[in-house]
């Protein structure tokens, strides 16, 4: 018993099909989306032997990728999109390091103005020969020490 012979308009109309989404920059299994005979036979999920079996596809391809100039609008599009986005990320990382080069430096004065802030504290509390002055206030809600 043998293997079943492939079906060849099947086979054909995939090769189409993959044609079809990398020229117009649509693939669903290429990742770079490059117009390539390598990236036909990825996209079209079939086996190299049997793309290269049909040569006036592949020559179409070919024929057709070149006249398009190689790099579909719309992947052109994309690249470009993710050229600015990857600039804008790296701009983010920066802008992300400074402020949290800002805050340690917040962060340490905070902490050295709580220790001051304790220590005064403490330095009140044993300066035992002070006298504190009572707090009055007048008619008009003014602050007087007598």
């Amino acid at each position: 018993m043998g293997r079943r012979p492939r079906d060849q308009d099947a086979d054909r109309a995939a090769i189409r099909a993959a044609v079809d989404r990398l020229l117009a920059g649509t693939p669903l299994r290429s990742s770079s989306g490059k117009l390539t005979a390598s990236e036909l036979i990825t996209e079209s999920g079939l086996r190299r032997d049997i793309v290269y079996g049909h040569t006036d596809l592949v020559q179409d391809f070919q024929a057709r990728a070149k006249a398009q100039d190689s790099t579909p609008t719309a992947m052109q599009e994309l690249a470009d999109a993710n050229r600015a986005l990857k600039a804008e990320a790296s701009e983010l990382r920066a802008d992300l390091a400074e402020e949290r080069s800002r805050s340690k430096v917040m962060r340490r004065i905070i902490a050295e103005l709580s220790l001051e802030l304790e220590q005064a504290k403490a330095e009140l509390g044993t300066a035992a020969g002070v006298a504190r002055l009572p707090v009055r206030t007048g008619p008009s809600g003014t602050v007087r020490r007598d």
